[in-house]
């Protein structure tokens, strides 16, 4: 199993990026999938996720109206777009797979649901 994380950089504040989760090694289509991030000296934090099954999406609150999650399951790559960008959001992101295929019962907002992680991609928001 691999995740591998692109698309970010520095952006301006009310700005956009889009981000890329390359996956390979299972199938993406039947497993949640998930955004998290984590600033320096903070904890590691939900952002957004995407069911297994119809393709449900999943939102921090504070990301709601700005991020969207999304996947290609013919490509096996995952999405988040984000706009709007704010100083907070600067942080390391991560993409994550969940431990169990064909699940319902993801805690989608909790870290330990997932299993593996990529090495993440940076994002800062300055101007």
């Amino acid at each position: 199993v691999q995740l591998v994380e692109s698309g970010g950089g520095l952006a301006q504040p009310g700005g956009s990026l889009r981000l890329s989760c390359a996956a390979s090694g299972f199938i993406i289509s039947i497993y949640d999938m998930a955004w998290f991030r984590q600033a320096p000296g903070k904890e590691r934090e939900f952002v957004a996720a995407i069911n297994w099954r119809e393709g449900g999406t999943y939102y921090a609150d504070s990301m709601k109206g700005r991020f969207t999650i999304s996947r290609d399951k013919g490509m096996s790559t995952l999405y988040l777009q984000m706009n709007n960008l704010r100083p907070e959001d600067t942080a390391r992101y991560y993409c994550a797979k969940s431990r169990r295929p064909n699940y319902d019962g993801t805690q989608y907002y909790s870290a330990e649901e997932y299993e593996y992680w990529g090495q993440g991609t940076q994002v800062t928001v300055s101007w």
